[in-house]
C-alpha cells in the first residue's frame, strides 16, 4: 500500500457533486483492486470513463508453456530476448504460473497509438536499461535505470521511452503487489526497521488534464486475451484524485541493506510481496564482520519455493561466468549454494558491488517456448567444475 496522495482538484467530500467551471458535472470513478474491502482511491473525470465506441476481435496473448514439471536448475540468458519496436509484442513471458507470471522486454519504441490496461494482474516493471516517462490516469513518473514502477491492475498507461535502448524485467502478479507486513506498523506506515521508507516512494506528478474527443484504443489484457476497446474520451481526462491505490516508482538505490555479523538469510532483501511469492533486492553492501564470518551464502534446500534471480550488475562472488540480465532458476527440491571454490574465495571479502532482483514463488515455475529458446545449456551440471 503506497501512503495515502492527492492531486489536482478534488471536491471537499467524496461522492458529493464536483461541478465543472461550466456548471456540468466532473464524472467520480471509484478504483479499487479488491472490491470494496480494501485500499482505493477516487478519480474525478471530464467525462464518464464508460463510453465505449468500438471493440474489435481479442487476440490471444496466453503464454506457452513448453516445460510443465522439472527438477533441475536452469540458467536463461534475458539479453538475447530480441528487440522489439511495439511495447506489447516486446514482452515475453518466460516463467510462469497461476500466481505470477515473469517477463522480458526489450521495447525500442513508445505508446503512441495505443494505451494499455492490465485487468489481471498487478505489474511490477523493473527497469534495468532505458529511461522515459510512464502516463497514467494518475499523472506521470520519469523513471530510469534501477527504478522498480509498480502498476495497480486496471491502470490505464503508456510507456514513453528517452531511445530505443531499454530492457525491462517484468513480474505480472494475479494479486496485489504490497509492501512486506513485518515491515508495516498496524496502521500501515513503514516501521524503523524497514529497508526504505516513504520518502523513497515516488508518487505520480504533473497531471495533464486531456479532454479530448475521439477515437482512443484501450489495448486490455484478461485471461489470456488482449482486447482492443475503443472509447470515445481520451482516457487522461482526470481533473484530480486522491486515495492510496495509485502506481508508484522506487528506485533500487534507495533500498538500504540490512547486514550482520554473519550472514544474513534472504529475507532480509524482500522489497515487495504478493499472494505465494516474494521479490527481493540484492543491493552493494558491506559483508559480514564477524572475524570468522563466510560472506559467500550456505547451500541451502528451498524444499517450498522456486528461487529466481535475475542478475542486474555487478560481481556475484558465489556464481561463475554471471552476465547482466542472466536469469538463474533453483527449483524447490533440491539443494544449490555457491559454485566451487567460491566459498574459499569469499574469505576476507569486505564488500559486494552486486545487484540482483530475486522472485521466490511457493508454487512451481513452468518454462514457456520463449524460455528455451535463450536457455544456457548444462546449467546444472556447472557445480561439479
Amino acid at each position: 500500500m503506497p501512503y495515502y496522495h492527492k492531486l489536482g482538484q478534488i471536491p471537499h467530500k467524496r461522492h458529493t457533486q464536483f461541478r465543472k467551471p461550466d456548471g456540468g458535472l466532473y464524472a467520480e470513478q471509484l478504483f479499487s483492486t479488491e472490491g470494496f474491502s480494501n485500499d482505493y482511491s477516487l478519480l474525478y473525470h471530464c467525462h464518464p470513463p464508460t463510453a465505449i465506441i468500438h471493440t474489435d476481435e481479442p487476440v490471444n496473448v496466453a503464454p506457452t508453456v513448453a516445460e510443465e514439471k522439472m527438477l533441475k536448475h536452469r540458467s536463461f540468458d534475458g539479453f538475447k530476448i530480441k528487440p522489439q519496436k511495439d511495447y506489447l509484442q516486446s514482452r515475453k513471458p518466460v516463467l510462469v504460473n497461476n500466481d505470477c507470471h515473469v517477463v522480458l522486454a526489450a521495447p525500442q519504441e513508445s505508446m503512441h497509438d495505443y494505451f494499455f490496461k492490465n485487468a489481471d494482474a498487478d505489474e511490477m516493471i523493473f527497469v534495468h536499461e532505458g529511461k522515459g516517462v510512464l502516463r497514467t490516469m494518475y499523472g506521470e513518473l520519469p523513471f530510469e535505470y534501477g527504478d522498480y514502477l509498480v502498476i495497480p491492475r486496471g491502470t490505464i498507461y503508456q510507456m514513453h521511452f528517452a531511445d530505443a535502448h531499454n530492457r525491462l524485467f517484468i513480474v505480472e502478479s494475479f494479486s496485489p503487489i504490497r509492501f512486506p507486513k513485518r515491515y508495516l506498523s498496524k496502521y500501515g506506515q513503514l516501521l524503523e526497521h524497514s529497508p526504505y521508507c516513504e520518502r523513497d516512494i515516488r508518487a505520480p506528478e504533473n497531471l495533464p488534464t486531456i479532454d479530448e474527443k475521439g477515437d482512443f484504443l484501450i489495448k486490455t489484457k484478461k485471461r489470456g486475451m488482449l482486447y482492443g476497446i475503443h472509447y470515445g474520451h481520451h482516457p487522461f481526462d482526470v481533473v484530480g484524485w486522491d486515495g492510496c491505490c495509485y502506481p508508484f516508482a522506487f528506485s533500487i538505490h534507495d533500498f538500504e541493506p540490512i547486514t550482520g555479523r554473519v550472514h544474513q538469510p534472504p529475507p532480509v532483501h524482500q522489497t515487495f510481496e504478493g499472494n505465494n511469492y516474494v521479490v527481493c533486492s540484492f543491493c552493494p553492501r558491506l559483508f559480514d564482520y564477524h572475524p570468522q564470518a563466510v560472506p559467500a551464502p550456505y547451500n541451502h534446500s528451498n524444499i517450498d519455493s522456486d528461487e529466481l534471480l535475475y542478475y542486474v550488475d555487478g560481481d556475484f562472488m558465489s556464481r561463475k561466468n554471471v552476465t547482466r540480465g542472466m536469469i538463474t532458476l533453483h527449483p524447490g527440491g533440491i539443494p544449490h549454494g555457491p559454485h566451487p571454490g567460491a566459498v574459499e574465495k569469499s574469505l576476507g571479502a569486505k564488500e559486494t558491488k552486486e545487484l540482483a532482483v530475486m522472485v521466490d514463488t511457493f508454487h512451481p515455475l513452468q518454462l514457456t517456448v520463449e524460455a528455451l529458446d535463450i536457455e544456457n545449456d548444462n546449467y546444472t551440471m556447472s557445480w561439479a567444475e
